[in-house]
């Protein structure tokens, strides 16, 4: 299965921001990792209804021949 470039990337940038702003007290980093974190997770949401569509229009294909 492909890999949705960034979301790993975004998920672990928005922890540590938002483990920063937690240390420090900095609610807006704290928001900010957590919004980093939720478009990580978007991505990669993006990234398996990609494949299952794709997944389906094999299937669908095969089932022509």
């Amino acid at each position: 299965m492909a890999k949705a470039k960034g979301s790993g990337a975004d998920k672990l940038k928005g922890k540590a921001k938002e483990a920063l702003g937690k240390v420090t007290g900095d609610e807006s980093l704290k928001a900010e990792g957590r919004t980093d974190q939720a478009k990580g997770k978007a991505k990669k949401a993006m990234e398996n209804a990609k494949e299952r569509a794709r997944g389906t229009d094999r299937s669908l294909r095969d089932k022509e021949s």
